[in-house]
């Protein structure tokens, strides 16, 4: 049976060897024409490029803080936005959280890349505060996460109210119907775009109105 089996062998070897002696020996021959036609290419010129206007890319790489909304005239300013220039370092940042050292090491791991601030104080004594937050997001889409946070610990206040934010996905803004801190009144709002989150706060000492607060969120998402 052993030798049986070699015998085989052997012939198939054989066989490979000569056919591929006669396949090596034939002249070539010329392929059929591909049944697809050749694409005829475009003429004139491409589109024109995007205005930087336009352009998402190109505006979130500028100056973050020009894509803050401007205050408005007759408005005050906020003593408590702790920024000289419109910039939040990483450090600045994580200072705003109740566990600054904890807050510091995750926006590390979110891959924090930079964050601007604005604020004013409206007629009477009505507090508003904005921040934008970028993130690199080479690993995880932290922009969405930050702001899905932040309508997460919103909504799980008691008696509070929320609503979408006019053209966003998934953006929502919160009124808290009793006060937070003190006597003040609080909203708050959550959006993201691309690579940027929006955080919004608004204070008073009586109860902030929706509308408001809806109208500065749609505002601000729109500038992104």
């Amino acid at each position: 049976m052993r030798r049986l089996a070699v015998a085989v062998a052997l012939g198939l070897a054989a066989g490979t060897c000569a056919g591929y002696l006669v396949q090596a020996g034939r002249a070539p021959v010329k392929l059929p024409p591909l049944s697809q036609p050749s694409l005829a290419q475009a003429t004139g010129n491409g589109p024109a490029p995007l205005s930087a206007a336009q352009d998402h890319q190109a505006k979130v790489e500028g100056d973050l803080r020009e894509l803050l909304l401007k205050r408005p005239g007759g408005t005050r300013a906020n003593p408590a936005i702790e920024s000289d220039d419109g910039w939040l370092d990483l450090s600045a940042y994580a200072e705003l959280y109740t566990k600054p050292d904890a807050a510091f090491r995750d926006l590390v791991g979110d891959e924090f890349r930079r964050a601007a601030i604005t604020g004013w104080i409206e007629s009477g004594n009505r507090r508003v505060e904005i921040r934008l937050i970028q993130y690199r997001q080479v690993e995880s889409q932290s922009a969405r996460e930050a702001a899905f946070d932040g309508r997460s610990y919103a909504a799980d206040d008691a008696h509070t109210r929320s609503w979408p934010v006019p053209g966003t996905g998934d953006g929502e803004f919160f009124v808290h119907d009793r006060p937070r801190s003190g006597s003040v009144y609080e909203a708050e709002a959550h959006a993201h775009r691309g690579d940027i989150a929006m955080e919004m706060w608004v204070g008073d000492t009586k109860p902030v109105s929706p509308s408001r607060v809806r109208e500065l969120a749609r505002a601000q998402m729109e500038r992104l």
